[in-house]
Formats: structure tokens, C-alpha cells, sequence
């Protein structure tokens, strides 16, 4: 099918899935589409028993789409900056410590316990699993989904504080725990070769330390371009380009490119920035702008993530294990933030249960999701697929129904 086909048929069905949520769900644009593209689905596969002349045109539409390279390669650039320039750079810098640590030992740990619990209750229940695939799983299911927790953390009530932990440690997590997946994955990929730590250190160095540099060089160019010019259509265009171009610099050279357009984002976005280099109009633009991106692309994204059920090998042992999937990952998630919190526990003020809320808080979304596509059959694709997609789900239908009341009873039980 053609692009354009394919992205007329994907804001279509944004634009009425979106009235419908908005018209009589209300509920968060992340939780809504979600839950109404797997109702569609279902009224589908209900229609498919005397006719599925529909269902198989819906499978060929979602197999035209490669979401892994629409995610991973176009849309979370832009979803990534969108999320770093609305993001309170003074509190973020306020809590770089204990976000660095939740983003980069945070994020090792939760794969290594996610992978190595995994390998033996996959095996107890007769499904068996190398642990280096394990391992990869634990590193595509680790890192929690920026786009899904900004979109729901913003009607949750979260403390600024705690929010800025959330959303601060999800922006860059994701940059991380994709650097962690590409190293697993390369072992596990030849699994009788050597392997050589130093190369792992390089590649690690090479796409994190390297995305940063990247992203700072992007920030600081675009904002003493926007400083010597005041047009807001130019300016507005000057995001756009640093969003595409930067991308490209990024893949060309290995780097991480959501590493690099998190740091690019957030020096944007900076207050001193924007003073510096926007007149009220061309802020007032170039937000709007984002916004507006930013909930289009969202929008499109979970649909083709609702859509994705329909292309899954659903075995009832497989489905087994996405469930038994989600208990694991929060017990982990916990046990991975356990250590940082109490690290930076005496230098700053946490918020009480803060380990909780950012378990519970912890989404997973559609990285995951393209992360797990990425597989190939060797690696067990099919179970691990399924396994994704069922803690996904679960992860932002009901962890993101949740949160806001959960965060609410917990204050509720602070003040009484």
C-alpha cells in the first residue's frame, strides 16, 4: 500500500476514534484510542465468523506498516523532542541525580532480574528459552514509554516533583534501555562468537556519551539561530529541522538519536532559552505547534498498536506468559528504583511512597512493542511478541486508569 494511503487510513481513523473518546469516553488520548482500536479489532474478528472480507484487508493494512521502522526511525524523534520541550528543565536539573541513576542502573538492573526471572518461569511452564533471549526481552520490556507517560501523567495529579523524577527518567530511558537491547541483541544474535567487552563499552559510549554531544550541538545551533531572527514561520521550521536532520546525523553516525533529541529538547524548551531567542509570539507558535504534533502522532501510534492484535500468534501459553509477565516487571521495576531512591534518599526531598508511585507509573508502550518486532524467529519473536503486547495492555489500561486515583489515595493517606 501506498504511504499515503496508509497515512490517510491511520488520521481517518484518528479523527474518529479521537471524537468518539473525547464525544463520550473522556478518558486520557493514549488510554482511549487504545481501548476503542481493540474494540474495533474485536468487532472485526466478531465479523470475520460470517464474513471476513474485512478482517483480512484490515490484516494487509497493518502488515503493509513496518512499526517498527515508523517508530523507532520517524515518530519517536519527534514525540521525544515534543515531550523534552514542555519539560521543567530547572526541576529536571533540580533531580538530574537520582534521574540519571533510575536511567542507566535503573534500567540494567530491571533487565538483568526481568531476564533472568523470566528464563525460569518460562521454562517451568515448558517454554524454553535460552537466557541471552531472556535477557533481550528484559531489555525491551525495561524502559518505560515516554509517550504513554506523558500523556497520561498529565491528568494523573502527580506532585511536580515526582513528576519530573517520571518524566525526566522515562525521556531518557528510553535512549538507554535502546543502546542496552542493541548490545544484548548483538551477542544474542551470534551466540558463538566471543564477546568482547571493550567493544560492548564502545558501542555503549558511542551511542549514548555520543547522542548527548549530538543533541547539545542541535540545541545551542538552533537556539543562536532562533536568537538572531525573529520570525516565528522560520523559527517554527528551524525545530522541524533540527527534529529531521538531527535524526539522520544520528543513524549516519550510530549515535542514539532519542538520546540526542531529549538533550536538544530540553535546551529549547529551557526558560533561559526561550527568553533569550523567542518573542512571545514565536513561543506561543512553536508550542502550539509541538502540542499539536505531538497528540497527532500520539494518536496515530495507538491505534496501530490497538491494530497490532490482529497480526499476533495468540497461543494460550504464550498469552500465560504475558500475564505472568506483569507481575514480574513491577517487582523488578520496584527493585530497580529501591537502590537510587535510597542512594539520594538523605540529599533530596523524595515524595513519600515514591517508589511505588514510580512502579506503578512506570508505563510501557509502543518501544516496546517495535523493540519486540525487531526479533527474529531464532530469538523466540512470536512468544515474546505476544508476551509485549499483553503487558502493554495491561500497562497502560490498567496501570493508566489507575495511576491518578492511586497517586490521589496516597495523598489522601499522607495528609490523614
Amino acid at each position: 500500500m501506498e504511504y499515503y494511503s496508509i497515512a490517510t487510513v491511520l488520521i481517518v481513523l484518528s479523527a474518529i476514534f479521537g471524537y468518539i473518546n473525547i464525544r463520550f469516553l473522556k478518558l486520557p488520548i493514549t488510554i482511549g484510542l487504545m481501548l476503542i482500536t481493540i474494540v474495533f479489532t474485536i468487532i472485526l474478528i466478531a465479523i470475520a465468523q460470517f464474513d471476513d472480507t474485512l478482517l483480512l484487508r484490515e490484516r494487509a493494512f497493518i502488515k503493509s506498516i513496518d512499526f517498527e521502522t515508523v517508530l523507532l526511525d520517524i515518530m519517536l524523534s519527534f514525540l521525544l523532542f515534543a515531550g523534552a520541550l514542555h519539560t521543567n528543565f530547572t526541576q529536571l536539573k533540580v533531580q538530574r541525580g537520582p534521574i540519571l541513576a533510575f536511567s542507566t542502573l535503573g534500567v540494567i538492573l530491571s533487565t538483568l532480574l526481568v531476564g533472568l526471572i523470566m528464563f525460569y518461569v518460562l521454562g517451568a511452564i515448558g517454554l524454553e528459552v535460552t537466557l541471552i533471549n531472556c535477557l533481550l526481552f528484559g531489555a525491551l520490556i525495561s524502559p518505560t514509554d515516554p509517550i504513554a507517560v506523558l500523556g497520561i501523567l498529565k491528568k494523573a495529579g502527580a506532585p511536580k516533583k515526582l513528576e519530573t523524577k517520571i518524566v525526566g527518567e522515562s525521556l531518557f530511558n528510553d535512549g538507554v534501555g535502546v543502546v542496552v537491547f542493541l548490545t544484548i541483541f548483538a551477542i544474542a544474535d551470534k551466540p558463538n562468537a566471543s564477546i568482547v567487552f571493550s567493544d560492548i563499552a564502545k558501542l555503549f559510549g558511542q551511542e549514548v556519551i555520543g547522542g548527548v554531544v549530538l543533541g547539545l550541538f542541535l540545541g545551542w545551533i538552533t537556539y543562536r539561530l532562533m536568537k538572531s531572527i525573529d520570525n516565528y514561520e522560520v523559527e517554527v521550521i528551524l525545530t522541524i529541522s533540527a527534529v529531521m536532520g538531527g535524526t539522520m546525523l544520528a543513524h549516519n553516525f550510530h549515535l542514539s538519536a532519542p538520546l540526542a533529541m531529549v538533550t536538544a529538547g530540553l535546551i529549547v524548551g529551557n526558560d533561559t532559552v526561550r527568553y533569550a531567542a523567542m518573542s512571545k509570539t514565536t513561543e506561543a507558535y512553536v508550542d502550539k505547534f509541538w502540542e499539536l504534533l505531538d497528540v497527532l502522532l500520539n494518536t496515530i501510534l495507538f491505534i496501530m498498536i490497538g491494530m497490532e492484535m490482529l497480526v499476533l500468534t495468540l497461543e494460550e501459553s504464550y498469552i500465560y506468559a504475558g500475564l505472568l509477565a506483569v507481575p514480574i516487571l513491577l517487582l523488578c521495576r520496584y527493585l530497580s528504583l529501591w537502590l537510587p531512591i535510597k542512594f539520594f534518599a538523605k540529599r533530596l526531598d523524595f515524595v513519600p511512597k515514591t517508589n511505588l508511585i514510580m512502579t506503578w507509573g512506570g508505563l510501557r508502550g509502543g518501544i516496546s512493542i517495535a523493540l519486540a518486532l525487531s526479533l527474529s524467529q531464532e530469538m523466540h519473536r512470536e512468544l515474546f511478541l505476544v508476551i509485549t503486547y499483553v503487558v502493554v495492555i495491561i500497562s497502560i489500561l490498567g496501570q493508566g486508569l489507575t495511576v491518578g486515583p492511586f497517586i490521589k489515595k496516597l495523598a489522601r493517606t499522607r495528609s490523614s
